[in-house]
């Protein structure tokens, strides 16, 4: 094993000592002035192009923030502008929300009142005086709704929500549970 191994293995050479440039002698003798020229030349112009260089970022910089600046301004513009839109569109539906929720109220309360004399033959005049009394709450809360904006109700709704917190989240998870109830697919 020792033999397979000392014949594959290469041997090393040596680190290469790092060059330094030479300057071609000058004929009359002043080749170490000439190459001091020269590189003070160079240097000259390498620092000349880096100052050259770091004024072009400086300026593309201010260039940048001048036009994130510009953008910034616009999309404010236009989120304010966006936001004012959805407000109304928000204001809107909740107006025909209202409405659609009253008329809801309106057709139950009647129906409810068309039934109560069926109730009364069916059931007992005790049970149909307890729909007429439905029926009559029922428009009221239809015609309350009506009168009231829609800033009112949420008033309404927040002050209800802080005087009785428990009954609240009951009915939101009464309501949660119906609607999925509603909208379960099968």
């Amino acid at each position: 094993m020792a033999e397979t191994a000392a014949k594959t293995s290469k041997p090393r050479k040596a680190a290469a000592k790092p060059r330094t440039p030479r300057a071609a002698p000058a004929k009359n003798g002043g080749s170490a002035v000439a190459t001091r020229s020269n590189r003070d030349e160079a240097k000259s112009r390498f620092n000349a192009a880096l100052e050259e260089a770091r004024a072009g970022a400086a300026a593309l910089g201010a260039e940048a923030r001048e036009r994130v600046g510009g953008y910034a301004g616009q999309a404010r513009t236009r989120s304010g502008d966006w936001a004012g839109e959805a407000k109304t569109k928000a204001g809107e539906l909740a107006v025909q929300g209202k409405s659609k929720a009253s008329e809801a109220l309106t057709g139950l309360s009647r129906l409810v009142n068309d039934n109560a004399p069926t109730i009364d033959e069916r059931v007992g005049k005790e049970y149909g005086d307890y729909a007429r009394t439905a029926s009559r709450r029922l428009e009221e809360t239809a015609q309350a709704l009506d009168r009231k904006s829609v800033e009112e109700l949420g008033e309404d709704a927040r002050e209800f929500v802080r005087k009785s917190p428990a009954t609240a989240v009951g009915l939101a998870a009464i309501a949660g549970f119906m609607l999925a109830r509603l909208f379960r697919r099968r």
